[in-house]
């Protein structure tokens, strides 16, 4: 039968139909109905000059075409019955009333470039973590950790490096994997994540045997990733077959990049979770009512701080100093550090986010790849901390004679431009100690203070801090400097005090020509953080870029604000002159006021002196 025939064939068949659509079967597939065993005999059961046309043949017309415009007849599409959409079940545990150290930890395991840093920043709600696609070299390189919010549950969750268990002993590869072996040990759950698109591969059985050799007693989530495209072809149940191998029961199809399978994900944690937390101690649980991420007043709010500076200056192992803990990888190679890793603490009753920056590096514009991430990743956190920590190497300095070269200078100037508070931290000085650099020792102490003055003159009395991060010394003095740092960028003064203190400064200042001297009306502040000035001037005379040079160098040394950036402002207040009409008002008032009162002058006087 030719097409023509057949489309003619159906069309004359619609036209023609005269039994109610709701009595028809539409189970069978087209195949098996619409056309006849022999093309060339048609089927006994049909006439094609009938008016009336078998069930099976108009339900294949209705499931292939598309109804008509106007016609007011139901369209059937598929045989499957519509229901309303499964409504998630809420937890029956409050997550968002837990302290955060009480919270479930859930570790992300899997082999490299599975998509672990992708669930991640899909789990906590932001691009955090740095994601690129690197089948041959790892991008993740340390352990990240943050808050998941995954519906109304709430958990900690942890991105680890991609897992290679025939790595060499000694390279990157055997330090990370050391490192995630580690961070198991403070984990309760662990979410196992494949490539569904590659298939079940010998690494992926390699990762779930050192799994269950380290991680006995941690439940074990088997998740495929990437499975947006084998959802639409129907090979999820082939692949879900695969990942029975591993052991771990009914794996979960999700798509991390496009948030596929989050719900039936949160239909597996829900129950695990809310057991957990019921487990705990009564007594350490926060039922205050109170969201413990986010912490109200001005002195409990956590103070940000940011490790920046060069390449394989010892950033990463400065924060395992003030940690205390191996938190991040650490090693001779240049670069190491990828991310940018966040960790919280608490010194001197403060909670510190501590922020380990990638190496800095000027952007040429040739960086591919993570390197190029990294840096717009470092510029970024920069921007969002409080107080930064600028590491030098001290021995390098020894060697060239040279504080700080060009690439440490912009970063010291544009966290001064930024508003934030600075502080210098000269690293690796053991290096420098001996009974033959004892004089090179004190050249260094007494020369770096004194070039990095005149390297940043923008901000005076730069506090710098000597330390040996290998050794674990001068943790204790760099964190007392950063929180005296934060209390003078947080500091507020009272406007009467700094209008005697303005009265004092503007005596001694030494003026060119005092009758263009600007007259302060007075002198406030407006903001902190950093705290920012504003000078009322009565006329049109402006302040100089020297008479505001001198005001900043005069509050900063009068009220000790050394080391973070103030900034001056000024406004001009114009007198408003007397309109005519109020002027006729006033001069007809005056002997009225003047018959009411005793005396003449004593009224017109006491009306037109001026405020």
């Amino acid at each position: 039968m030719s097409t023509p025939f057949l489309r003619a064939l159906l069309t004359r068949a619609r036209k023609t139909l005269l039994v109610p659509l709701t009595s028809f079967n539409i189970s069978k597939p087209l195949s098996t109905t619409l056309l006849p065993l022999n093309p060339l005999k048609p089927s006994p059961t049909f006439n094609p000059f009938s008016s009336r046309v078998p069930s099976t043949w108009h339900a294949a017309l209705l499931s292939t075409e598309a109804p008509l415009s106007g016609s007011s007849s139901p369209s059937f599409t598929a045989d499957k019955p519509k229901g309303k959409k499964k409504s998630l079940k809420k937890s029956r545990f409050d997550f968002t009333k837990v302290d955060a150290k009480l919270l479930p930890t859930i570790i992300l395991v899997g082999r490299p470039n599975v998509g672990k840093s992708a669930l991640f920043n899909r789990l906590i709600r932001r691009r955090e973590a740095l994601v690129y696609n690197t089948p041959g070299d790892h991008v993740t390189r340390d352990v990240r950790e943050g808050i998941a919010k995954l519906g109304d549950l709430r958990f900690r969750v942890l991105d680890s490096a991609g897992l290679e268990t025939a790595a060499t002993s000694g390279t990157i590869l055997s330090r990370t994997a050391e490192m995630t072996g580690n961070v198991l040990s403070r984990s309760q759950f662990a979410i196992f994540l494949i490539d569904v698109r590659d298939g079940l591969q010998p690494l992926d059985l390699d990762v779930g045997q050192w799994l269950r050799k380290h991680a006995p007693d941690i439940r074990t989530i088997v998740v495929m990733n990437k499975s947006e495209s084998l959802d639409e072809q129907g090979l999820l149940a082939v692949a879900a077959g695969e990942a029975h191998k591993l052991g771990f029961g009914d794996p979960v199809a999700i798509s991390a990049e496009t948030g596929l399978g989050m719900a039936e994900l949160y239909e597996i944690l829900r129950p695990i979770l809310e057991d957990y937390m019921l487990q705990l101690p009564t007594e350490e649980k926060n039922e205050d009512g109170v969201d413990c991420e986010m912490e109200s007043g001005d002195e409990n709010v956590p103070l940000q701080l940011a490790i920046v500076g060069r390449p394989n200056v010892g950033k990463s192992t400065l924060l395992n100093t003030l940690l205390q803990e191996k938190r991040v990888l650490v090693g001779p190679e240049a670069g190491l550090t990828r991310d940018s890793i966040r960790a919280q603490f608490r010194f001197d009753n403060r909670t510190i986010f501590l922020v380990d920056t990638a190496g800095w590096l000027e952007r040429s514009g040739r960086e591919k790849g993570p390197s190029s991430l990294s840096i717009i990743q470092s510029r970024k956190n920069l921007m969002r901390a409080h107080i930064v920590a600028l590491v030098l190497d001290g021995e390098e300095i020894a060697k060239k004679k040279n504080s700080m070269n060009h690439a440490e200078v912009v970063i010291a100037r544009q966290a001064i431009e930024e508003g934030r508070g600075l502080v210098v931290v000269v690293n690796k000085m053991d290096l420098l100690r001996g009974k033959n650099n004892n004089s090179l020792l004190d050249k260094v102490l007494e020369a770096v203070p004194q070039e990095i003055q005149t390297v940043i003159p923008q901000v005076t009395g730069i506090p710098v801090v000597f330390i040996s991060a290998l050794e674990g010394k001068g943790r204790a003095a760099v964190m007392h400097q950063v929180l005296d740092t934060y209390q003078k960028w947080c500091l507020r003064l009272p406007t009467a005090r700094l209008n005697r203190w303005l009265r004092k400064v503007m005596s001694r200042h030494s003026w060119k020509d005092l009758a263009t001297q600007p007259k302060i009306k007075y002198f406030t502040q407006v903001k902190a953080r950093p705290p920012t000035f504003v000078a009322f001037l009565s006329g049109k005379a402006q302040l100089s870029d020297t008479d505001l040079r001198f005001l900043t160098k005069s509050l900063k040394e009068d009220f000790d604000l050394g080391g973070i950036p103030i900034r001056i402002t000024q406004r001009s207040i114009q007198r408003k002159a007397p309109d005519a009409k109020s002027s006729k008002t006033k001069s007809r008032s005056l002997p009225r006021i003047g018959l009411r009162g005793g005396s003449d002058k004593r009224s017109h006087s006491s009306d037109t002196s001026p405020c």
